[in-house]
């Protein structure tokens, strides 16, 4: 029996036939008690259609499969012991044993991923001990549905990939200019005029042309909830952002009283930072602490995100009335009154148990302890919320970013800022090696961003994700001190699974002809190009 310590996807073996290999059969059962019914029944799913086997709940035939607990293992992590005799799964709890059951899967043929029964496979797996728990507890990926919606059953999809990798935590950035996605009963305009648009930006640059098209689409308050729950029965939480105070041109469309202007807009068509923002009225503030009621009855999360995100400050600077705010609020500069709005957002969901979490520009005003800091612009943002005793998730576009191109190779589609390769993120390491051993506990861990300005379908999805976010949920599963050779042979045994899941992946050696986006122009930089833009937009944070 071999013994294998903490990674994702488990080192392929090889054992002869009966020499104590697991041998899954239509004879084969599963016992658990009552409080490990979720995790089963999630296994019985995955083992049954590629099989064939009724993989029933019986606790009286030998050589099946036992789920328990262990109080002496931590939250999240699992013992997961295979033998000729069974299999013995334990967990120090649910969450644990329910990714020791990813783990039981991937080491049976990668077949047993598909959905329909596969004649003449082998259900064995090879005799193991994997003793394994997550490094950081927040293992997540950043889902843009605002900018090109992605419809109920692909963010299911999506779940499950995330599942499969381990990964924890899925940030659904609900609402931006191009689209607000979620439907708030009390204000029905935010989706019947923000939820779809007129037309879209095709490619990248002042330039780029738009496609004539009209694109929308919005998930119901009960499409919501089911998301919610799809997600909890894989242990993963669903964590709700609702853009504030810029990026917000689809409310104002449909509110045209909550921007400075009040002017009559339409749903923005482009990318890039849009100018026009929320005024700082009380009844603004009155509005979105409504929204963010409804948000919070919705979504169970801890967390709530609220942007702070590239918000221009031109429109207060040159508006009377905003100005006249600032005076009675007793502020000084524009720039406050965004740290002035996402102050009082986070007082009302303080007040029901919640804490905000926001990008890293919220650093540039004043921010209650309990604020949570998303690190993009570089680490700066995470070295600088943890001297302030904030927590923090890093996600630094120049290693998280999966929107970004994934080679120098002229044919990858739409070609965004840096090369970002598996490698990269691979080498990617969470905690900032200049921070204190007390201030490295304020990191909660990471995740991977995915913009979807040019993922405009659930196939560039899979592209632009996969294999990149394998890497990505290694990096947060796992220890230091990684080694991307031993990762990469792994990764081809991964690939496997992800073909049988029908998961279209970029390949190795570059996008398929149909991957490509001939003519669509893109928006290139170097790293020096990119590092020094970062450096000039996080000059304002301070540790």
């Amino acid at each position: 029996m071999t013994s294998i310590g903490p990674s994702l996807l488990p080192h392929p073996r090889s054992v002869n036939p009966g020499r104590g290999e697991f041998r899954l059969t239509a004879a084969t059962g599963i016992f658990a008690p009552p409080e490990l019914e979720a995790a089963a029944f999630w296994l019985q799913g995955a083992l049954r259609p590629a099989t064939g086997f009724p993989v029933a709940f019986d606790a009286g035939r030998p050589g099946g499969i036992v789920l328990s607990l262990d109080a002496a293992l931590a939250p999240e992590a699992y013992r997961l012991s295979v033998s000729g005799d069974g299999v013995a799964l334990a967990g120090g709890d649910a969450a644990g044993v329910f990714y020791g059951c990813q783990t039981l899967c991937q080491l049976l043929p990668s077949e047993i991923y598909r959905q329909a029964v596969v004649a003449g496979a082998h259900w064995c797996a090879p005799a193991v001990v994997v003793e394994d728990a997550p490094r950081f507890g927040w293992r997540g990926a950043m889902l843009d549905v605002a900018r090109h919606f992605l419809p109920k059953r692909e963010v299911l999809r999506f779940l499950d990939l995330m599942a499969l990798h381990r990964l924890n935590t899925l940030h659904l950035h609900l609402t931006d200019d191009q689209g607000w996605r979620l439907e708030i009963l009390r204000y029905p305009r935010l989706t019947e005029v923000g939820g779809w648009r007129r037309e879209s930006q095709v490619g990248a640059g002042e330039d780029a042309p738009s496609d004539g098209r009209p694109h929308g689409g919005f998930y119901t308050q009960e499409d919501i909830r089911e998301i919610v729950a799809y997600a909890r029965a894989r242990f993963i939480t669903v964590v709700p952002e609702i853009d504030t105070p810029g990026h917000v041109q689809a409310a104002l469309a449909a509110y045209p009283e909550l921007g400075v202007t009040g002017a009559t807009l339409e749903v923005f068509t482009r990318w890039g930072i849009n100018p026009n923002v929320l005024n700082a009225q009380e009844s603004t503030v009155d509005f979105f602490r409504n929204v963010f009621d409804e948000v919070m009855d919705l979504f169970p999360s801890h967390y709530i995100g609220v942007g702070g995100d590239e918000c221009p400050r031109e429109q207060w600077a040159n508006d009377p009335r905003s100005r006249e705010r600032l005076s009675e609020l007793g502020l000084g500069e524009p720039a406050e009154l965004q740290a002035w709005f996402i102050e009082r957002l986070d007082a009302h969901m303080a007040a029901r148990g919640r804490r905000i979490l926001g990008w890293d520009e919220i650093l540039e005003g004043r921010l209650s302890r309990t604020s949570v800091v998303a690190s993009w612009r570089g680490m700066a943002g995470a070295v600088a919320a943890a001297r302030r005793g904030h927590d923090v998730i890093c996600c630094p576009d120049d290693l998280a970013y999966l929107d970004y191109r994934q080679s120098e190779l002229p044919t990858e589609p739409i070609p965004v800022s840096i090369a970002l390769t598996v490698a990269d993120i691979y080498a990617f390491n969470p905690v900032p090696d200049s921070l204190t051993p007390a201030q490295k506990r304020h990191i909660l861990g990471g995740q991977a961003n995915l913009w979807t300005e040019h993922i405009d379908s659930p196939r560039t999805l899979d592209y632009q994700a996969f294999p990149r976010l394998c890497a990505m949920a290694e990096v947060l599963w796992g220890n230091v001190g990684r080694d991307f050779g031993d990762f990469s042979a792994r990764l081809e045994d991964h690939l496997a699974r992800l073909r049988a899941v029908g998961v279209e992946y970029r390949p190795a050696a570059g996008p398929l002809p149909w991957q490509q986006r001939p003519g669509v122009p893109g928006r290139p930089e170097t790293r020096d190009q990119r590092a020094a833009h970062i450096a000039a937009l996080v000059t304002t944070i301070t540790g």
